[in-house]
């Protein structure tokens, strides 16, 4: 399954009766009420809405990052109470480019979920291709059922990651802004820098000026530039809190290079591990 659909597709979708969950992930870090603010100013009718820190995350503790993975099993309930069954293909969406929609992706895939997409270009390729809107709260839907699977996606934790630090197994692949990886210019983070020996590769890269992915045979050249001649499953992808590392998953999905790990603590459980090394600078 291509993990992108665009927006005229999802329209075809919709219209043919299919057992279709659109799940809106609109966020901003800034301001965590905003995207359920703005989910309910107007959003694809039938939608839902999934808020990253209270649906997409589990509690903080200090020392599990920004945004640490729930339970799967308590993850997969939640997505049964809004409606997800066996049979139902999930559309993730946001108004950021993909950025909060491809975490759901990643995590309906992490519980074993297979038939899962992402609105290409999000909620402002759907308003151009001429899509309806609706506003206020989200309709109720039956609740669904939903049986745990093997993962289809592969994560490492902390342990794993600082143990094979230099030793040339992996490559580690940072998504954040440049200026970030480098150290500059940290906002979110109490600590700047990168992991040593990362490379970095802003998810941002992954879109063309009009907010979709870049044409498949494109990302798949860039992404092999990265890559270096290793196969994707030596890659493990991170960012600042494991949230849009899961773009750049997608987009090597998309690219035809699937299987690259994910360290879904990242920057923000790196720096509140004891000892953790730091790197700064390119």
């Amino acid at each position: 399954m291509n993990p992108l659909i665009s927006a005229t597709d999802l329209k075809t979708l919709l219209q043919s009766g299919a057992d279709v969950l659109v799940c809106d992930c609109s966020f901003d870090l800034a301001n965590p009420a905003a995207g359920a603010l703005a989910f309910a100013a107007g959003h694809i009718p039938g939608a839902v809405y999934l808020h990253l820190d209270d649906d997409l995350s589990a509690p903080k503790t200090g020392r599990n990052g920004r945004h640490p993975l729930p339970d799967r099993a308590g993850f997969a309930q939640r997505l049964a109470s809004i409606g997800l069954r066996e049979g139902t293909t999930v559309i993730a969406c946001d108004a950021q480019g993909g950025a909060y929609a491809s975490r759901l992706w990643w995590m309906l895939r992490w519980i074993g979920h297979a038939a899962v997409r992402v609105l290409d270009g999000g909620l402002p390729a759907w308003r151009a291709a001429g899509g309806a809107i609706e506003t206020g709260p989200a309709a109720a839907r039956p609740a669904g059922a939903v049986a745990l699977k093997p993962s289809l996606v592969e994560a490492v934790d902390y342990a794993a990651l600082r143990e094979s630090l230099g030793s040339g197994r992996e490559l580690i692949v940072d998504g954040r802004a440049a200026d970030r990886f480098r150290g500059e210019n940290e906002t979110i983070d109490p600590v700047a820098g990168h992991i040593p020996g990362a490379a970095n590769r802003p998810f941002r890269d992954n879109l063309a000026a009009d907010g979709t992915f870049k044409p498949a045979a494109q990302l798949r050249a860039e992404w092999q530039a990265v890559m270096g001649g290793r196969a994707p499953g030596e890659l493990v992808q991170h960012c600042g809190s494991g949230v849009t590392a899961c773009h750049n998953l997608l987009a090597m999905e998309a690219a035809g290079l699937p299987g690259s790990k994910l360290y879904p603590g990242s920057w923000s459980e790196w720096i509140a591990q004891p000892g953790a090394p730091i790197a700064v600078g390119a």
